[in-house]
C-alpha cells in the first residue's frame, strides 16, 4: 500500500469542470497541509485516475505542475515522490527557470513580432491565423498549450530573424510547461486567446510599433499570472 493510500480513500471522484486543476489542487493541497509527508510516494496514474474519476491525461497534466511548482519529482519507473511541502520560490520549467525565462522571452519575442509585422508572407499570415481558430475552440489543456507554443514558434519564423526562430524553438519545451503551470492555476486560457488575437491583428496590419507592445503586454500579463504564483507560497 502506498503511503498515498490514506488520503484519497473515501473522497469521490472530481466531476470534469476543470478536472485537472482540481487534481492538481487537492494533491497540492494535501502535501501543503501535511497528509502527504515529504519523501512520500503518490499512487499511481492510474490509480489516482480510478480515485478521481477522470484520465491519465488530467491526473498527469495535475502532477506536472505539481512539479513545476517544485511539490514532487517522478522518476520514470519508480514513481512520483513529494520532496518538498511548500512551493519553490522559482518554478521550474523544463531546461529552464520561470525568472529566467520570463528574463529573456521579451528581449526576444517582442522584437520578433516587430519584424514580422513588416516580414511575414501571406502563407504565414494564414498559418497564424489557423493557430489561433484551432486555440479558440480546443478545449484539451494539453492539445492548447502545444498550439500556443507553435503561435509563438510561427511569430519568430515570420521575424525572417533565424537567430529569433532558433532561439524560440529552444525555449518552445520550457514556454509549454509554462503556460501549462500558468493556465491550470490561474485560468488564463481565454485571456491569452484574446491577447494573441490582438498580436495577430497588428502584424495583420503591418504595424511594426503595436505590434511589439501587444506582444509586450501579453509576456508583461504571463509573467504578472507567474509571480503571483510565486508570490502566494512566499506569504
Amino acid at each position: 500500500m502506498n503511503l498515498s493510500d490514506s488520503w484519497t480513500a473515501g473522497q469521490g471522484p472530481i466531476l470534469r469542470v476543470s478536472a485537472a486543476e482540481a487534481v492538481f489542487t487537492a494533491i497540492r493541497t494535501a502535501i501543503e497541509a501535511g497528509a502527504l509527508k515529504v519523501g512520500a510516494k503518490l499512487s499511481s496514474e492510474t490509480a489516482l485516475a480510478a480515485q478521481y474519476g477522470v484520465s491519465r491525461s488530467v491526473v498527469r497534466e495535475a502532477l506536472r505542475s505539481c512539479t513545476a511548482l517544485g511539490l514532487t519529482e517522478t522518476h520514470t519507473g519508480k514513481g512520483t515522490f513529494v520532496i518538498a511541502n511548500q512551493v519553490s520560490n522559482d518554478l521550474v520549467l523544463g531546461q529552464f527557470s520561470a525568472r529566467s525565462l520570463m528574463e529573456a522571452r521579451p528581449h526576444i519575442e517582442v522584437p520578433a513580432a516587430e519584424f514580422a509585422a513588416t516580414r511575414r508572407s501571406p502563407e504565414q499570415l494564414e498559418e497564424m491565423r489557423g493557430i489561433l481558430a484551432l486555440m479558440a475552440e480546443e478545449d484539451d489543456p494539453e492539445i492548447w498549450v502545444s498550439l500556443d507554443a507553435s503561435f509563438h514558434a510561427a511569430i519568430a519564423r515570420a521575424s525572417g530573424n533565424g537567430v529569433f526562430q532558433r532561439v524560440v524553438e529552444d525555449i518552445r519545451g520550457a514556454m509549454v510547461n509554462q503556460s501549462e503551470t500558468i493556465n491550470l492555476i490561474t485560468g488564463r486560457t481565454r485571456q491569452s486567446d484574446v491577447e494573441h488575437l490582438v498580436i495577430l491583428d497588428a502584424i495583420t496590419r503591418r504595424n511594426t510599433k503595436e505590434a511589439g507592445l501587444a506582444m509586450a503586454t501579453h509576456l508583461s500579463a504571463v509573467d504578472t499570472a507567474l509571480s503571483r504564483i510565486m508570490g502566494a507560497t512566499e506569504a
